[in-house]
């Protein structure tokens, strides 16, 4: 049985990429409104003489309401698109590679020090992966099921 030093050197790959997960998560962009209002603030207080220096952070200001009116387009079709899935035959594939390489894992050394925590972490991963799969397949024999009963 290992230790609780072994236990905590095998565990660091899968916390690191749990913290990288969580690390990328808290990531925020610039605020592009704060930005924009702070720019049109600064083009009001430019002198009306110099027309060239206004009209070049009014064309940067402009460019920055396109990227953001973009963005918001953008972000709403990746929005609709994750709300539309339902699971296909790619959850059957995540589940069967989870579970073969459980397996495979199953075949490695015992001896090594993270072996016992990656197994455990498959296990978990099978498992979301499984159901993942099983409610996909479950909404597709309801279809299937509804389909032929309208018919």
């Amino acid at each position: 049985m290992p230790g609780i030093a072994e236990l905590a050197l095998g565990a660091a790959p899968i916390a690191g990429g749990a913290m990288l997960g969580v690390i990328a998560g808290n990531l925020k962009p610039p605020d592009m409104r704060g930005l924009i209002a702070k720019d049109l603030d600064l083009l009001e207080r430019i002198p009306p003489d110099q027309v060239e220096r206004k009209a070049r952070l009014q064309a940067s200001i402009d460019m920055r309401i396109d990227e953001l009116i973009s963005a918001g387009e953008r972000s709403r079709e990746i929005r609709e698109a994750a709300l539309s899935y339902r699971g296909n035959w790619r959850d059957i594939v995540v589940f069967l590679c989870a579970v073969l390489f459980t397996i495979v894992w199953w075949n490695v050394s015992h001896s090594r020090t993270n072996w016992l925590v990656m197994f455990i972490a498959m296990i978990i991963v099978s498992v979301a992966a499984g159901i993942y799969a099983g409610r996909g397949v479950l909404r597709a024999v309801r279809t299937f099921l509804h389909r032929d009963d309208t018919q």
